[in-house]
This record gives C-alpha cells, sequence and structure tokens, in this order.
C-alpha cells in the first residue's frame, strides 16, 4: 500500500511544482483501490506521512525514485498559454512607465515583465518613460535603481525616456487645448468645484474667452498667481462625476530633484501620459482594470487632437499579501531605522527578494504565468518558490544547521566520521564530514524526555533528561527500529569546530545557531539548503559569523 501512495504521491509532486496535495493523493489512491475505501481515515495517515517525507525533495530525486519503483513518470505538460496581444499590424511599441519614488517591488514586476515579453516576442521598442512631474514623489536614487532592477529581471530597455525633461512638450500641447477652447484656467477653490461638479454645472471659469484663459496661463509659468489648475473641458453631465472637467495641470511649488525651481507648473498623469504615448508611437499599453477611468479621461485628449489611440489592455488586480510594498513606507522605515535598506528581507521589492535567493527567472516566469488575464489573481508566494526550488535545487549544495540550539551529550556511543554528499545528484560537488565524538547540537525545542530519536545519517538515541544540557543513550543503528518506533529524525551538528550562523527570515524572525564545520567553503552569494529548514543565500562572511538570508522551504 505505501508504495502505491508513494508513487501516486510523486507523480502529483512532479506536476505541482515539487509539492504534493494529500488529498489528491488520497482520491486517486481510492479510485485506484477501492477495497482501502473503509479505512480512508487511516490511508490518509499514511498519505500525509508519505508526503511529508518527500516534500524537502528536488524534482530530478523524485523522477528518480519514480524509476526504481519501476513507475513511468507521466509529467502533466506544462504548455505555456501562448500569450497574445490583440490588433497587431507589424512592430509593437510599449512601454513601462514606473513613478521613480523607489526601487521597483514585485507588483511592478507583473507590468514591466509582459511589456518585456511581448516586445520580444512580435519585435519593436519598449520605452521605459520615468513619470516624475510629481517632485514630492520623487527619490533621486531610485532613477539608477529602477534600471538596475530592470537589469537584473531581464527586461531589455530600447530607449528611457524621463517626464521631467519634457515639460516644454506639455506646455506646447497644453496651450494648444486652450487655444482650441478644450481647457481653461479655473480659479475655484476645490471645494466650491466639487460641489458644482457633482450637480452637474459648469463653474464661473468654464465661460472665460481663450484670450483670458491665455493670459492666465502665461502668468501660471510664469509664478505670478497661485491655486488655479487648468482643466480640460468634457462632458459636465457625464455620468461618473470624476471625468467631469477633471485637472490637467497644477500649480507645484516643491523644487524637483532633477530640474530644481525652473517649473512651478506640472502636467497631471492622465495630461502627459497620453501626450507621451501618442508621440512616443505606443502601440499597446497594457494597465490593471483600476485604469479604466483614466483610459476614458485620456481618450478625450486623443479626441481633440485627432490622433488614433493606442490599443489598451486592461487586466485584472494582482492581489499581494504578506509583505511591504508602499514605497513610501518603506522610505519612511528606511530613514526611522525600522527598515536596513531597500534590500530588507522583509520587504517586496525586488532587491529584497534578490537578496533572499530568489531568481530573477522565476519571477518573469510567474509573472508570464499570471498573464493578462481580466479577473482579479491572488498572487500565489507558494508558486513562486516552487519555480524558484527547480532553478536553484540542482546546484544549491546541502548542510546541517541548528537554531535554537542546544547541547545532546549521548553515553555509549563510538566516535564516528561520516562522509556525506554536498549534493544528492552531484557527486562532482565532493564531500562533507561530520564527526561524532559524543557531544553535538540539536535543536532544543525539537526533543522531549522518554522518547526515541534518530540522528539524520547516525543513529537512534533515547532521550533521559531535558535540561540546559540534554543527556541521552545510544540505542540502536536500525533505520527499521526507528521506524517501528515512529522515532523523529533530526539532525545534529559536531559542537567542535561549528560555525556560528544567524539566518535573516522574511518576517523579521532572526535564527541564530550553528552550521557544520565545511559550510565555511561558501562564498558570498552562494545558494544552498540547510536540511530540513529551507534554502538560505549566503549574505555576508566573517571570521567568527557568517550571516545568511532565508528563501524558502
Amino acid at each position: 500500500m505505501k508504495k502505491k501512495i508513494l508513487a501516486i504521491a510523486l507523480k502529483n509532486a512532479i506536476n505541482h511544482n515539487g509539492k504534493a496535495n494529500p488529498k489528491a493523493v488520497l482520491g486517486r489512491f481510492l479510485a485506484e483501490n477501492p477495497e482501502y475505501r473503509k479505512k480512508a481515515k487511516e490511508v490518509l495517515q499514511v498519505v500525509e506521512k508519505v508526503v511529508k517525507e518527500i516534500e524537502n525533495l528536488s524534482i530530478n530525486d523524485m523522477k528518480k525514485m519514480l524509476k526504481d519503483l519501476g513507475v513511468n513518470v507521466e509529467e502533466k505538460g506544462r504548455k505555456e498559454k501562448d500569450l497574445e496581444l490583440p490588433n497587431v499590424k507589424d512592430k509593437v511599441v510599449m512601454r513601462f512607465a514606473p513613478n521613480p519614488s523607489g526601487p521597483l517591488h514585485i507588483g511592478h514586476a507583473r507590468a514591466a515583465v509582459l511589456n518585456d515579453y511581448f516586445v520580444k516576442k512580435y519585435g519593436g521598442k519598449l520605452i521605459l518613460r520615468l513619470e516624475d512631474t510629481d517632485p514630492k514623489r520623487v527619490l533621486p536614487e531610485s532613477y539608477d535603481m529602477i534600471k538596475e532592477d530592470l537589469d537584473w529581471l531581464g527586461v531589455k530597455v530600447d530607449e528611457i525616456v524621463i517626464q521631467s525633461d519634457r515639460m516644454e512638450i506639455y506646455y506646447e500641447y497644453g496651450k494648444k487645448l486652450i487655444e482650441m477652447g478644450y481647457a481653461y484656467v479655473c480659479e475655484c477653490e476645490p471645494e466650491e468645484f466639487r460641489k458644482l461638479r457633482n450637480k452637474g454645472i459648469p463653474c464661473k471659469c468654464r465661460e472665460r474667452s481663450v484670450e483670458e484663459n491665455l493670459d492666465l496661463w502665461e502668468k501660471m509659468l510664469n509664478g505670478e498667481i497661485e491655486n488655479v489648475a487648468v482643466r480640460l473641458k468634457t462632458d459636465i453631465r457625464h455620468k461618473n462625476p470624476s471625468i467631469r472637467d477633471f485637472p490637467i495641470f497644477r500649480i507645484e511649488k516643491t523644487p524637483h530633484p532633477r530640474t530644481g525651481e525652473k517649473y512651478v507648473v506640472y502636467p497631471l498623469m492622465n495630461f502627459s501620459v497620453p501626450i507621451d504615448d501618442y508621440l512616443l508611437g505606443m502601440t499597446h499599453v497594457l494597465r490593471g482594470k483600476d485604469h479604466i477611468v483614466n483610459t476614458e479621461k485620456q481618450s478625450y485628449i486623443y479626441k481633440y487632437f485627432n490622433w488614433k489611440m493606442p490599443e489598451f489592455i486592461h487586466y485584472g488586480i494582482l492581489k499581494i499579501e504578506d509583505t511591504v510594498l508602499s514605497t513610501s513606507s518603506i522610505y519612511k522605515g528606511i530613514k526611522e531605522g525600522l527598515y536596513s535598506g531597500w534590500d530588507d528581507v522583509r520587504l517586496g521589492t525586488l532587491r529584497a527578494l534578490r537578496r533572499r535567493g530568489i531568481k530573477a527567472e522565476a519571477i518573469y516566469e510567474i509573472m508570464k504565468r499570471i498573464g493578462i488575464k481580466q479577473a482579479d489573481v491572488k498572487f500565489s508566494w507558494e508558486n513562486l518558490y516552487a519555480i524558484n526550488k527547480e532553478l536553484i535545487d540542482k546546484e544549491a549544495r546541502r548542510f546541517f544547521f541548528v537554531w535554537n540550539p542546544k547541547k545532546l551529550v549521548i553515553e555509549n556511543a563510538k566516535k564516528r566520521i561520516l562522509n556525506l554528499r554536498m549534493h544528492p545528484d552531484r557527486p562532482e560537488f565532493g564531500k562533507r564530514e561530520l564527526i561524532f565524538d559524543g557531544e553535538v547540537y540539536v535543536v532544543g525545542d525539537e526533543i522531549e524526555e522518554g522518547k526515541m530519536y534518530r540522528l539524520m545519517e547516525l543513529f537512534n538515541i533515547v532521550v533521559e533528561k531535558v535540561n540546559d544540557i540534554i543527556k541521552a543513550k545510544y540505542h540502536s543503528d536500525d533505520f527499521k527500529i526507528a521506524r517501528k518506533n515512529k522515532a523523529k529524525i533530526i539532525h545534529w551538528i559536531p559542537i567542535k569546530d561549528s560555525l556560528k550562523v544567524k539566518v535573516l527570515m522574511p518576517t523579521g524572525e532572526i535564527k541564530e545557531g550553528f552550521a557544520e564545520k565545511d559550510f565555511k567553503i561558501v562564498n558570498v552569494d552562494d545558494i544552498v539548503q540547510f536540511e530540513r529548514f529551507g534554502f538560505v543565500r549566503v549574505d555576508k562572511k566573517g571570521n567568527k559569523k557568517i550571516i545568511c538570508c532565508y528563501a524558502h522551504r
């Protein structure tokens, strides 16, 4: 029975990025072996145990086990759903347009990856447009950080456009709209205008002559007047009040990090974006469906200038939980000392994920799989980790690491020297040496008095006393005895020559303990697997301590 369950569990795990679903395994087993239906509860216990036993195996290890069991590997084909753009006539021109308020985070990656993917698929050009026309939201160092993040992600940028370099262009087209009678300078108090707008009543400024508006426009540019805005004439009785005569320019006296106090009149997003999209030749624009109203607002600009609109694709919202993404919150936290920097492992920035050992290829792949569906999508960290595991597992050397360590003294056990492979499938990686001399470190909160345990790759012990120092007696070598007694398998570290290790967890917790002596061979940036703990990236290597960042199980 267990052999059959193992085969089903392995195939299920192979088809789901290395993670078997116990209920699916149980269902398949009972369908093939209906005589066990009356014992479903007992069978489920076996299934859960088997799934637990294989959860840390690589996909290659799983395939090898199936082969040893004499079972053909029937992998579910991972056919990439071919992502298509509508109405592609020739080469495409697309853009990724972040605000330079900080480096990129996992949420930005969707737009960056998909724009890059389509440009590479159809041929064409990808423009990085840095939308920095709100001086209060600009972080100077982020211009370079964004470029670095895109380069790491594998996104090829063909042209870089910075909106603060294009202010005269916006002024030119803003003036044209005023001259055409499609825009006006509004001197109303915001609350006063809002009340009129909500009732569908035009304000007194709307009927001002073109000449008067041009005069006020020049005064705005010269800094002679304040508390005014330029509004675009739309349908004043539109069913959506936010579309009624929305603003396209406002006055902002905050000095800009790049242009200083040269400009005080800044375009708003629903003006600068369509101007740039048209002038830069966009053929297709990807944006979240939360921008549908903005698309309608921007359509007025296209209509007034008699321009052809690009093809707009509105995809569903990507809901990302369990991480910090707000650049303003992160920046505040960095200044206050809450975070160590933009790559603090608790954050959802690409820099933080990179520091943890998440590969750019894994992020690129998961964003392709999410695609441009119109339905909202909940981002799955587990799926990202499963893809990443496939990428790093074959290169990650194995070591023992003990956190929250306690000293374990074992009586009646002879000294032993173990030579274990650095990687189960890569003999060329060499071996590591563990010397057992009677005293080891173990994870203290795993041990209970009176119970049998099996030290990994070693022997069985029975714990007699748990105190500051744990005392136990050697019991036997045979693994079958451990299985018969349902002994938990635990790993261990020889106390002699052990290395101090600190692991930074994405939860903010810090795991401190010891690794085996051969862990000293690692270099910064290496990704290794601490057995029964997870994959980590080596972050800093000192003479007295090695610091690692946790990636995932």
